[in-house]
């Protein structure tokens, strides 16, 4: 038989229920919003890391590159300062700096663009942030040379025209 305090029983239990997994529930968003905001980062550091690299191959003047790519990842607020941009040997592409005698001599039609683009994400819930810390993503990317364009020695380079 059906009695009134044992709806009031169920209706206790069921608040603590609610009580103990919305919680749960809320730290499964915003871990959610936080793997969002992390896949973002890391598409947008690659795809400035790119266009740096397209200016590159182009373009071998380093502020022309840092600009562009900063230019590209001004969401994340990344200078310019913090594009790193190197020429490397193909033979040697992974020495950093094994191209660079021959920057602004026709030479450098061998060398590859590196242009790395780096990014500390920090999570936004301070749970997840204590849990994983700070995560420390990098885009790069890699082109070979195209042009030999080293302004102001050579004023018909593609920038600035």
């Amino acid at each position: 038989m059906w009695h009134p305090r044992m709806r009031r029983t169920r209706r206790g239990q069921t608040l603590v229920e609610f009580a103990l997994i919305l919680p749960v529930f809320i730290l499964l968003l915003v871990g959610l919003f936080d793997t969002a905001r992390l896949i973002y980062a890391y598409n947008t550091v690659n795809n400035a890391a790119r266009e740096g690299g397209r200016q590159a191959i182009v373009d071998q003047v380093e502020a022309h590159i840092q600009d562009r790519a900063a230019e590209k990842a001004v969401a994340l607020g990344i200078g310019a300062a913090n594009v790193s941009v190197d020429y490397r040997t193909t033979d040697d592409a992974e020495t950093p700096g094994s191209c660079a005698a021959v920057l602004g001599t026709d030479a450098i039609y061998g060398c590859l663009a590196v242009v790395i683009v780096p990014y500390d994400f920090v999570p936004a819930t301070p749970i997840i942030g204590n849990l994983i810390g700070t995560i420390h993503i990098e885009g790069e990317a890699r082109f070979p040379v195209e042009f030999n364009c080293l302004e102001p020695a050579k004023p018909q380079c593609p920038v600035g025209q």
